[in-house]
């Protein structure tokens, strides 16, 4: 994932995102906002489809 969203990337975006709210009724946890931008960006760069995209980075194509 580091290759995908190197530091200085992630620096640059994190504070752009917005706080996970609090979920008072549960629910599934969030994704890590890393690993869904790495999907994200394995997506664009390979030109894949979003259901392909490899649960190794962390997220699904529905997550990204």
């Amino acid at each position: 994932m580091a290759l995908l969203v190197p530091d200085d990337l992630w620096l640059a975006v994190e504070p752009l995102l917005p706080r996970a709210r609090p979920k008072p009724k549960g629910g599934r946890p969030r994704a890590p906002d890393r690993a869904a931008l790495a999907g994200i960006l394995f997506v664009l760069r390979m030109g894949i489809q979003w259901h392909e995209v490899p649960t190794e980075l962390g997220c699904c194509g529905k997550t990204c």
